[in-house]
């Protein structure tokens, strides 16, 4: 990044508003683009894991060639984050490589979602990324967005919501930081075959999902004086109207290694609108006009 160039603004005011209040009553933390950048990238939801050894080529190829000035990571970067420490291991440590090299010459900001909400300071450093509250107000392009990974808004999900309240809580985070690496990728592993079988008894459709409640969506977008949310976490991407006044861009999750349907999709934020672009036309210098709203 040109050291010449306007810094970016993270605004966070104390206290600032966590996705968990209700109601909202602090601000939100807001994020203002310079007025040089031309393009952000909004991407969540790949579930990096050594299973899925195409997903990450993907996303490194992605991240070598978009010609974005920001790249903002709305949750679940990885499948599982157990610790900083875990930055170490092989395939991991190349994830972070991928990361950092981007954060050379782009802007990158990164949420945390419901499976690597552990991520922090230590990874941060290490790509060169910024930690970014949610939710937060993007304010770019004349236009004011708010950005949250979604999990704590879909309220119709009460098991999920009852086990997000316990392990955000920074006593049940120190005790399990506490336990060693190999522990707590167990833990990890027993979780995510938990997931999976769930996922299973649905047959992997998506739409039997818990979805972001409306209402609660709407109050929020209210609270912040915004009238479009982005978010990830349901893996239902598309536009839909929230209300007569409110709307939302879903954000697509990425498989690579899905043989039956791969998908990977990325968000792009300009001045002429959104644009949802494939990874080909995400790598190119011109996203698709006719894409864009």
């Amino acid at each position: 990044m040109d050291d010449r160039a306007p810094a970016v603004v993270l605004r966070v005011p104390q206290p600032v508003a966590s996705a968990d209040d209700w109601p909202p009553q602090a601000p939100c933390a807001r994020l203002i683009a310079p007025a040089h950048w031309q393009a952000i990238d909004c991407i969540s939801d790949l579930h990096l894991d050594p299973r899925h050894p195409r997903t990450l080529a993907a996303l490194s190829h992605y991240l070598a060639h978009t010609p974005a000035d920001a790249v903002l990571v709305l949750g679940d970067l990885f499948e599982a984050w157990v610790g900083d420490d875990m930055r170490q291991q092989p395939f991991e440590a190349r994830c972070v490589d991928a990361l950092s090299m981007i954060a050379q010459r782009a802007w990158v900001g990164i949420l945390v979602g419901n499976r690597d909400f552990l991520m922090g300071e230590g990874l941060m450093n290490a790509c060169g990324a910024q930690a970014l509250p949610d939710p937060f107000v993007l304010e770019a392009f004349g236009a004011r967005r708010l950005l949250t990974h979604g999990d704590a808004w879909c309220l119709d999900d009460a098991p999920y919501l009852a086990f997000r309240q316990q392990v955000r809580q920074p006593a049940w985070q120190q005790a399990f930081l506490g336990q060693p690496l190999d522990a707590r990728l167990a833990t990890a592993r027993q979780m995510r075959e938990a997931s999976e079988a769930r996922k299973a008894e649905h047959q992997g459709d998506a739409t039997q999902w818990a979805d972001v409640t409306p209402s609660r969506a709407v109050a929020w977008l209210q609270h912040a004086g915004c009238t479009e949310l982005v978010h990830g976490h349901t893996h239902k991407p598309g536009r839909s109207a929230l209300d007569a006044h409110h709307a939302r861009e879903v954000l697509s999750d990425w498989d690579l290694d899905d043989t039956r349907a791969p998908r990977a999709e990325v968000l792009r934020l300009t001045a002429r609108g959104v644009q949802r672009l494939g990874l080909m036309d995400a790598c190119a210098s011109e996203g698709a006009p006719t894409a864009s709203r």
